[in-house]
């Protein structure tokens, strides 16, 4: 009576925690028996960016969702019983700043956050080296994760390239995606699997205007004109060969500047040509609304994450619409384009090393990334992340494109890159699509100019 009684309870429990996932048929802790590994003793602090720690309601799809604190009482807690978290959580409006504050004060010892800080406060000599740890750990392996981000982004690596200080665990989906249903009404050929630029352009082109099915007004392309990054002129660059400077961010006075060659040159002709095709309201990220819904009207995306098409399907199950949108690879020669690259990394005034160091190995670790993809759609970062669903085309698309990934000195990372080049690039656009670009040669010799200004300024 009593072995049944039982059963019949954890029969209960297992139907809840269905429930609580979202009608997923794994639980919590990702369909793994979870049993103690280790019983070391530390504290460990953790400063989280956006994570969230409370059950909720995912606001897309209306799915219960389950936080992080539950997450960790149902697996880490009982995986090291005697190593005690405090977690805090910092909104992404005011990240830098206080993960900074917390850098030089001592105040947390491991860190989730955007891979242009991690970066920079490497540089700045705040974070540790993990090669140490990694070499040391036989339970560790680097090639669970995608090559081209653990080894080629300066998000996770030195920038010569010869230290880890970071392992990444969450990717941005930056893809070109395409509407089948208005190249079929415009009679155009699907797009390439890898498509160029000078392809993208030519389709483009053919699809802006009055649509010859339903007389409504269509726009070949979009692109975020104003983005703070400038991945959309990141993947153009390096699908035209125009890598900008030469050299390493560990000696930014010594960089080499390409910012007037005639690669770059035509950079900013393509861009010039293409910024005629949005809607004008790409110049401040906006017009692309109904991108992956009913009711669009834009054939080509740039650097679309796939997400409304996504989230339509999620919430309505409708299959049609998300069979509409189709992924292909972004424009760089394999298809590479620039990869937003989130790692946990690891303050240097770490207190307890190797408790940070099992904390950082479980929250990058592929049931914690399993668990982030199936609450909050993360884009996982592992070679073999074969939890994603099936229907879900896009991030398996961002995850080939980040796998070919690497950086280069048009990045984030890159300090003038930030400051000048991207404010400049942006503004180049909205003047194009106005109809008033600048002379391309004498706007690309001034940021030229300015560039060496900069770095012989340096100390």
């Amino acid at each position: 009576m009593k072995k049944t009684f039982l059963l019949i309870i954890s029969l209960v429990l297992v139907i809840s925690l269905a429930a609580c996932s979202g009608g997923s048929k794994i639980d919590v802790t990702g369909g793994v028996k979870i049993e103690q590994v280790s019983d070391m003793k530390g504290t460990v602090r953790v400063a989280l960016a956006g994570w969230q720690l409370d059950n909720g309601i995912d606001a897309l799809t209306g799915n219960p969702t389950i936080g992080l604190n539950e997450y960790l009482d149902k697996t880490f807690k009982i995986m090291y019983p005697n190593i005690k978290l405090e977690v805090y959580q910092i909104p992404w409006e005011n990240v830098k700043a206080k993960q900074s504050a917390m850098l030089l004060s001592g105040d947390a010892d491991i860190f989730y956050t955007a891979g242009a800080f991690a970066s920079q406060w490497y540089q700045e000599g705040l974070l540790r080296d993990l090669d140490d740890l990694i070499a040391k750990d036989k339970t560790f392996d680097p090639s669970t994760y995608l090559e081209g981000i653990m080894n080629n982004s300066y998000s996770t690596k030195s920038p010569d390239g010869t230290k880890q200080f970071g392992i990444p665990v969450a990717l941005g989906r930056r893809m070109v995606v395409y509407d089948k249903k208005l190249f079929e009404d415009w009679g155009v050929e699907a797009l390439s699997e890898k498509p160029t630029v000078q392809e993208i352009l030519e389709k483009a082109k053919k699809m802006t205007g009055k649509n010859p099915k339903t007389g409504e007004d269509n726009f070949g392309l979009h692109w975020s004109g104003n983005s703070l990054n400038g991945s959309t002129f990141v993947a153009i660059t390096l699908a035209f060969g125009a890598k900008g400077a030469e050299g390493t961010l560990k000696d930014n006075k010594s960089i080499k500047w390409h910012l007037n060659s005639p690669e770059m040159v035509n950079v900013m002709e393509w861009l010039k040509e293409a910024s005629k095709l949005p809607p004008a309201g790409f110049v401040n990220g906006q017009g692309a609304e109904n991108f992956g819904l009913e009711k669009n009207n834009i054939a080509i995306a740039l650097d679309s994450s796939g997400g409304s098409a996504m989230s339509e399907y999620r919430t309505k199950k409708n299959k049609d619409n998300l069979d509409r949108f189709e992924p292909v690879m972004n424009v760089g020669p394999k298809g590479e384009g620039w990869v937003a690259v989130d790692p946990f990394i690891m303050a240097k005034k770490a207190k307890d090393v190797d408790a940070s160091w099992e904390v950082m190995k479980f929250l990058t670790s592929y049931m914690t990334q399993k668990y982030m993809y199936e609450m909050f759609s993360n884009t996982p970062t592992l070679k073999n992340a074969d939890f994603v669903t099936a229907e879900d085309k896009f991030t398996k698309k961002a995850l080939a494109i980040a796998d070919v990934g690497h950086s280069e000195l048009m990045d984030e990372a890159n300090p003038f890159f930030m400051s000048d080049i991207i404010p400049a690039v942006n503004g180049f656009i909205s003047q194009a699509a106005s109809g008033n670009a600048p002379d391309i040669q004498k706007f690309l010799n001034d940021l030229q100019a300015r560039a060496e200004k900069w770095s012989a300024n340096l100390k």
